[in-house]
């Protein structure tokens, strides 16, 4: 079983990666692989409405000139999905709606290729608007059929400066409780 985690932060290891890390390491515990992409530094463009994706039915966008079809491919390949965002005017950064938009279109006219997966969203946040980021992420997930697992709180990290969601002791219990829940499902799904 694999878990990919896609970082949407346009800082590269900054908090959003810490705090998808903190559920890989319960992932890992359970002998589920992980692997995290960051977005920062890539280019990632939104859906343009050419329909393409429609027509080919090749599990691909036909803009080929950014880094979507390489996060796509991953997405594809994977058994759980975890899309973390930081949150910026209370959503999602630019960089993740692309993603989400271009991966749910692709993903329905190719026959609903995310359906029983199981999907996590994550967000770092300084102070609120996060519930809207992690809304936003569902979406995708729920319109796309995935399955989404609880934790004991919504699945945020307060910090703004890079490391400081790592002081935020129950935000870090809440992405454990979320791995080792994520890690039970996916092994329930895949019986």
């Amino acid at each position: 079983m694999k878990v990919v985690g896609i970082n949407g932060s346009a800082r590269k290891d900054g908090n959003t990666a810490i705090l998808i890390r903190r559920v890989f390491q319960e992932l890992e515990k359970e002998g589920i692989e992980t692997e995290l992409i960051q977005l920062a530094g890539k280019k990632m463009r939104g859906c343009t409405a050419c329909l393409k994706c429609r027509e080919n039915k090749d599990k691909q966008c036909s803009v080929k000139n950014d880094a979507f079809n390489n996060c796509y491919a991953k997405m594809l390949e994977a058994d759980g999905i975890i899309l973390g965002s930081p949150t910026y005017f209370a959503d999602l950064t630019a960089e993740m709606k692309a993603l989400i938009d271009r991966a749910g279109y692709v993903s329905k006219a190719n026959g609903d290729l995310f359906k029983h997966k199981v999907g996590a969203s994550v967000s770092a946040v300084r102070r609120a608007g996060a519930i809207h980021t992690l809304d936003s992420i569902n979406h995708l997930f729920l319109y796309s059929q995935m399955i989404i697992p609880g934790s004991s709180y919504w699945n945020i990290g307060y910090g703004r400066e890079k490391g400081e969601v790592e002081a935020d002791l129950e935000g870090m219990q809440t992405m454990q409780v979320l791995g080792q829940n994520m890690a039970w499902l996916l092994k329930k799904v895949s019986v």
